[in-house]
């Protein structure tokens, strides 16, 4: 019986375009222990596939590993031909975060994080050799350090205060200081869609127009013939009549008025009344 082997190291090739996948601790391959893990040497056999491509994209969920290892991935997309497009699909941790810089155009999502720390070892011996492991833990952190600042717009202290701290940082953040180029949200608005909800509010908003728009055009609904109405005022003759007082508010009754304001609002609010039990009738 064979055994199925889940990895998370995957690449494959359309076109001129590769996607590759780095799901997974970084190892070397002494230290690796089984097939989900991802070293240097599996990646570079890959990469000596991926001739005449013009596009890697690079996907990264880890949460880190070997820093010789990460470095060596970091190089070997830096110097590759093609465009290298990273993106961090989920935690680009430490080394991985390093791998990411590589990038010519590095992309996080509102649900991802990068994570960047100094590097760690284990040390045992004197004094004298603690100080050294010490030394040597600074110089291989460099290395993580000026792949940063390659690309990050903050000094090298800031950098530096941020690596010290073991420091989490939201794509916002890596936007904003450089580690990213950009952030991507998975729903274009501009996709096609199914649900009504949109158009249902646009047709109410846009219902709340016609009724002024109605009552502005001729009664008849006729533009191009003259309205009595609408003849001007210095063509009517209008004589004072004593009897009736000077000014309408004499009149007990108010007139039947068709500019009366309480009537149109009345329309109004029937028109869209009309409109919203039509469109809900439908939407059901």
């Amino acid at each position: 019986m064979t055994k199925e082997v889940k990895r998370f190291f995957n690449l494959v090739l359309n076109g001129n375009v590769a996607d590759l996948d780095i799901y997974g601790d970084i190892v070397s391959e002494a230290y690796s222990w089984d097939e989900s893990d991802m070293n240097v040497f599996r990646l570079s056999k890959r990469l000596e596939q991926l001739e005449g491509v013009t596009r890697i994209n690079v996907n990264i969920n880890s949460y880190g590993g070997e820093v010789a290892e990460g470095i060596a991935i970091y190089n070997a997309l830096v110097r590759h031909p093609a465009k290298i497009v990273t993106r961090c699909d989920g935690m680009a941790c430490s080394i991985a975060s390093v791998i990411f810089m590589a990038g010519d155009e590095r992309i996080m999502y509102e649900p991802s994080m990068l994570m960047i720390h100094n590097a760690s070892s284990m040390a045992w011996g004197t004094a004298a050799d603690l100080r050294k492991a010490a030394d040597d833990n600074e110089k291989i952190t460099s290395m993580s350090k000026a792949a940063y600042l390659q690309s990050v717009n903050i000094t090298e202290e800031e950098l530096t205060a941020l690596m010290d701290s073991e420091t989490w940082i939201s794509p916002a953040e890596a936007l904003n200081m450089g580690f990213a180029t950009a952030i991507e949200s998975r729903i274009d608005p501009t996709d096609p869609s199914q649900s009504v909800r949109s158009s249902v509010f646009e047709m109410i908003a846009a219902a709340k127009a016609v009724p002024a728009i109605a009552r502005a055009d001729d009664d008849d609904g006729d533009p191009d013939e003259e309205d009595p109405d609408d003849v001007a005022d210095d063509d009517i003759e209008i004589e004072d009549d004593p009897d009736e007082g000077d000014s309408e508010e004499d009149d007990p009754e108010g007139g039947d008025s068709e500019d009366d304001p309480e009537k149109d609002d009345d329309e109004e609010r029937k028109d869209e009344q009309a409109l919203r039990s039509f469109i809900m009738a439908a939407y059901k």
